[in-house]
């Protein structure tokens, strides 16, 4: 698009000829794309086939991990609102791929837990995203895939620390 000095840079933002921050430089924004990528091409394998978007395919495979598991742990482990929890879930209830039990310790809260139907889609799907794994690794080499998934962990854990912190003003 060109402003009206006839070049391509938009009338309304300052140019620096020396950016202080390129986004596509920047660790949060690479992270966010490698991942939003990741989540797409990953989605291949069951979007078309179950026809179940990013946050079912999470709830499946925890419910998968760990059984009977609350949507309260469930969005705690998968770092999902506890709306987008919810919605899921409800998906998943109506298509009969996940079974509620109420927790009698506490009526609030129910138990989930995948059906038959539910434990036979996380069956197949399983084999097919670990197989995913190894495709998308085959650009990291062998001698470096412990220091990347050392570093993964450090930045999860350092972004949790400083996701509590108080906001500096």
């Amino acid at each position: 698009m060109q402003n009206r000095t006839g070049d391509d840079t938009p009338d309304h933002v300052p140019v620096s000829r020396d950016p202080v921050l390129r986004l596509e430089d920047f660790l949060p924004y690479r992270l966010n794309v490698a991942a939003t990528l990741t989540s797409q091409a990953l989605s291949r394998i069951y979007a078309d086939r179950y026809e179940i978007g990013v946050p079912e395919w999470r709830i499946l495979v925890t419910l998968g991990q760990f059984g009977s598991v609350t949507g309260k742990a469930i969005g705690q482990h998968s770092h999902m609102h506890k709306t987008k929890v919810s919605r899921a879930v409800a998906l998943l209830e109506k298509r009969k791929l996940v079974a509620r039990k109420a927790n009698r310790e506490d009526l609030r809260e129910s138990f989930l837990s995948l059906t038959p139907a539910g434990r036979s889609i996380y069956d197949d799907l399983a084999p097919a995203a670990l197989a995913f794994v190894q495709q998308l690794l085959t650009v990291v080499d062998p001698a470096d895939r412990s220091a990347l998934d050392r570093a993964l962990h450090r930045i999860s854990e350092r972004s949790a620390e400083l996701a509590n912190k108080p906001a500096r003003r």
